[in-house]
């Protein structure tokens, strides 16, 4: 059987399970996205496009240690690009292949709010300003080998959830319980009771040490703290209503690994 063929039945199995074509970007009404981005597979080839060319362009730069051609073309900022291009990629590409009927163009978080464009904008403000003007404050290699280290965690944590959570994933909270509705306590979850929450934490402060921003930092520190904090309450008591006790020992039993985040 030729390569042809196994495509196509591949498309023609999950047409059937989903009810719907494989590559369509169509999630049920209940995660319909914003509109703020056209939800067609055009689109969505174009963003996934041009994540793959800005990744591709960051992990050159970083893997190259820098290039001398230009102050600002360093490994740190090659490898944040590259962090951030294959978050983004990564929340469509598991999506699409582990949670099909909840995927469309907003799976990118692309669309994230105008808050999470400021963040990221001012901390990339913050590391070339500094870098221009002070270069030996951007000299600690070991702060950023951790920050390395640390956003890689944070993204094999993500992603690990979202993969085993599967349907039971979705970038929304859920207030109301489907039928297919499960929950998933085994697997990463049986250390974290948050995990997708806890890998995005450590994935933003990662890339605040790889650039050595002190002031980014401990704004995203502060600002995913309070944003986590109050997420995770308004989720648990959903999952309170929907799992009754069985959530409540599983509370009790796995902590969120968040800090001060009970």
């Amino acid at each position: 059987m030729d390569t042809e063929d196994l495509i196509e039945r591949e498309v023609q199995r999950r047409l059937r399970e989903q009810g719907r074509h494989a590559l369509s970007t169509e999630p049920t009404a209940s995660h319909a996205p914003h509109g703020n981005i056209p939800n067609t597979p055009f689109f969505v080839s174009l963003i996934g496009f041009a994540l793959g060319g800005l990744h591709s362009l960051g992990l050159l730069l970083f893997l190259w240690g820098g290039f001398d051609v230009y102050w600002w073309t360093t490994y740190q900022l090659g490898f944040f690009v590259a962090a951030w291009s294959f978050f983004h990629w990564a929340e469509f590409g598991v999506t699409a292949r582990y949670n099909l009927e909840k995927c469309s163009i907003d799976s990118y978080l692309l669309d994230n709010g105008v808050m999470y464009h400021v963040a990221n904008g001012t901390a990339l403000v913050e590391y070339l300003v500094t870098l221009y003007f002070k270069p030996e404050w951007k000299a600690r290699p070991y702060l950023s080998l951790i920050g390395i280290l640390l956003t890689l965690v944070g993204q094999a944590l993500r992603s690990m959830a979202m993969i085993h959570a599967s349907t039971n994933f979705a970038h929304q909270v859920a207030f109301e319980k489907r039928a297919n509705h499960q929950l998933v306590t085994s697997g990463i979850y049986a250390w974290f009771r948050h995990p997708s929450y806890a890998g995005f934490y450590y994935w933003a402060l990662g890339t605040q040490l790889v650039l050595q921003n002190p002031i980014s930092f401990m704004g995203f520190a502060y600002v995913l703290w309070r944003f986590f904090y109050y997420r995770t309450r308004a989720e648990e008591r959903a999952l309170c209503r929907f799992f009754g006790q069985e959530y409540e020992d599983y509370r009790r039993r796995v902590g969120t690994r968040i800090p001060f985040v009970p």
